[in-house]
Order: structure tokens, then C-alpha cells, then sequence
């Protein structure tokens, strides 16, 4: 089975009912070790991502991530903004003018997705971010993509679980929840969290749940 632009879309539209749904979850993160923004950042990003996709006929991949990288990059406050604008981006060009790509190459755009995070964000694994999510699953997406796509992305959520809950016991070391130093263990950090929801709902989208 191959993601094709209804696939995506689909995707994007289960993220932003996550988001909506975990909302409240998200901003109590936040609060303790941050802005308490991050909720209310999220919702309304994913909710404008879903009204500029909606009803539009993309011609390739490349166009629709675009899309949705500048949307998130203009509506989406914080350190979330340019972070996940920055990953459909990479993504966006990865893809280009494919019309439907298979897991491999979505986990191989999602990877260097990733790999602008790191960049921008100048984070690394046990800096208790996104990082720490995307970087497992992704792992995990690829070694076990020769699978098939339901082992493959069953196993990229699983992965993405254990790195977002890894951030609990990890002092933060970017960020504004950095000025907390040792204070921030014990928190879930809330980029990670909603980087689980991210790869929760491509693979809910491509297994149709």
C-alpha cells in the first residue's frame, strides 16, 4: 500500500482532531516547564492546515507539504512554528512531484524532516524535545519498512511512545524549559508529545483506523 494524496490529507485531518483532543493535555505540559502555549499554538496550526488543504487539488506531494509548512511557519507561535514548519518542508522537498510515495520514502523525507529539526533547533537526542520522539520512530519506520507498512508504522508508534516518554526523566537542555535545568525532570516535554501524536496519526491514517 502506497500514501497517496488522500492518504495525507486524512492524516493531517486525524492530527488536528488529536490535537483539538489532547489540547488541554498539551497546554498543562507546557505550563509546567514552559509558555503553556503549546496547545493553543498546536490547535489553531493544525486547524488552519486543515482548512488550506481542504477541498484543494494537489498536483504532487511536494505542493501539499508546502502548504502546510507555510501555514504552520505564519499561525503557529513558539519554538513549534519554525520546528514542525521546518519538517514539512524538508519533507515537501524530499517528495517533490511524487504523486504517491511508499513508506520507505516517506520515512527517508520524514528523516530529513528530522534532520532540519536538529539543525535548527541545534538538539540532539536526550535534549528533551521533539528530537527525542521523531528520532526512534523514524529509526524504527525504516529497519522495519521491508515488513510492510503495518509492522513498519505499528512499530515507528511504539517507538515514538517510549522517546516521548523518555523526555519525563531527561533535564531539558533547550528551550525556555532549559532555565529550569534540574527542574524540569519529572515533566513530559510537550514538543515530544505532540510529535506522538504526529506519527499516531499517519499511521492511523494509512491502516484506516
Amino acid at each position: 500500500m502506497m500514501f497517496d494524496m488522500r492518504i495525507f490529507i486524512v492524516a493531517l485531518e486525524k492530527f488536528k482532531a488529536l490535537i483539538e483532543e489532547k489540547n488541554s493535555f498539551l497546554t498543562d505540559l507546557d505550563a509546567a516547564i514552559g509558555d503553556a502555549d503549546h496547545g493553543i499554538n498546536m490547535k489553531r496550526g493544525a486547524a488552519r492546515v486543515v482548512e488550506k488543504i481542504s477541498g484543494k487539488d494537489y498536483a504532487d506531494c511536494g505542493e501539499l507539504f508546502r502548504d502546510v509548512a507555510m501555514t504552520i511557519m505564519s499561525v503557529v507561535g513558539g519554538s513549534g512554528g519554525p520546528l514542525y514548519g521546518t519538517f514539512f518542508m524538508k519533507v515537501a522537498q524530499k517528495l517533490g512531484t511524487a504523486t504517491e510515495v511508499s513508506t520507505e520514502e516517506l520515512a527517508d523525507a520524514m528523516t530529513e524532516g528530522l534532520a532540519g529539526v536538529m539543525s535548527l533547533g541545534n538538539s540532539s537526542v536526550g535534549d528533551k524535545t521533539m528530537v527525542d520522539t521523531l528520532t526512534p520512530a523514524l529509526e524504527a519506520l525504516r529497519k522495519n519498512a521491508a515488513q510492510g507498512g503495518e509492522a513498519a508504522w505499528n512499530s515507528a508508534v511504539s517507538a515514538a511512545e517510549r522517546g516521548m516518554e523518555s523526555t519525563v526523566s531527561l533535564v531539558s537542555r533547550r528551550g525556555r524549559s532549559s532555565y529550569l535545568g534540574e527542574r524540569s525532570v519529572g515533566h513530559q516535554d510537550p514538543g515530544a508529545t505532540s510529535s506522538f501524536y504526529l506519527i499516531s496519526s499517519f499511521r492511523d491514517a494509512f491502516l484506516n483506523k
